[in-house]
């Protein structure tokens, strides 16, 4: 299965859990239509497909890794809401679509963003076929992930660090936990359903935590490469208010000469898990492409 297959049959599944779960709610549907507005947009998946890909190279069948998958894009989802708002970001553009408050208000973004974390987990509870120890220590993963021990510590750094002189490892602190907490998530709680042994979980972990570094460098690097339209939201904005970014700590060459050698640890890791590399490279090449546009 290729990445475009991938983001069929994820599109499909979570479209079917939204319908599903938001039947009879018709004093609530501005909140479910808010809800599916972002989850829904066209984005890359990556963090479902690499989820869906873990399972899978340990035997999980795809449909029964779905939960997790599509749990991990409504977390994404709500971290997209919650970084574009007028306190945050406040960015006007998602995925060349306005962003969910300049469509549904403020008020209403802000419950949205809320509700797609409770969302995440109940569909894993309701709907991942495993056993309750297991289920337990995954719903723990996700929940963990989408506060304040993941994401929300990411952005709360994030704020604080706009306008100031931060070091790098105060913006590596920022992006292991606003950026790669969702990959690292993604791909262990796949491992979890699979029961792999310790050693092959952290080099899981050892592969999440990288892929987590690369893309923010890849972000940051078509930031302030690409355009507006070429992004699907506003460029530029790290500059705007000062931010440290990798382009800004190392130029743009060697910004990528990071990028290629953790793609390159992040190869040999895959082949020691003898994980098939096809989805992967074809994910590398895909981010290649744009920071070289």
């Amino acid at each position: 299965m290729n990445i475009a297959q991938y983001k069929e049959i994820i599109q499909k599944n979570i479209k079917e859990y939204f319908a599903e779960y938001s039947k009879n709610s018709s004093y609530s549907s501005t909140i479910w239509e808010s809800m599916k507005y972002t989850t829904l947009l066209d984005g890359k998946r990556l963090r479902a497909i690499m989820c869906l890909e873990v399972a899978k190279s340990f035997n999980i069948p795809i449909q029964k890794a779905m939960p997790l998958a599509a749990a991990m894009e409504i977390m994404h989802a709500y971290s997209l809401i919650h970084d574009d708002l007028p306190c945050m970001d406040n960015d006007d553009l998602r995925r060349g679509k306005p962003t969910n408050h300049k469509v549904f208000g403020e008020a209403t973004a802000v419950l949205a963003g809320d509700a797609l974390i409770s969302f995440g987990a109940q569909l894993i509870i309701d709907k991942l076929e495993t056993e309750p120890k297991i289920k337990l220590d995954i719903v723990n993963d996700y929940l963990k992930t989408a506060g304040a021990q993941g994401i929300v510590a990411g952005q709360i750094a994030d704020i604080e660090a706009e306008n100031k002189e931060i070091d790098i490892e105060n913006l590596k602190y920022i992006h292991k936990f606003k950026t790669g907490a969702l990959f690292k998530c993604s791909m262990m709680i796949a491992a979890k359903l699979a029961k792999v042994n310790d050693e092959k979980l952290a080099l899981i972990e050892q592969y999440a935590d990288n892929f987590g570094i690369l893309f923010q460098v890849y972000d940051d690097i078509i930031d302030y490469t690409l355009t507006t339209d070429e992004l699907g939201k506003t460029a530029g904005k790290d500059a705007t208010v000062n931010k440290l970014t990798y382009v800004k700590a190392y130029g743009i060459e060697k910004a990528k000469n990071i990028f290629y050698s953790l793609r390159d640890e992040n190869h040999d890791i895959l082949t020691k898990l003898n994980i098939e590399l096809n989805v992967f490279e074809e994910i590398y090449k895909m981010l290649d492409e744009r920071i070289n546009k």
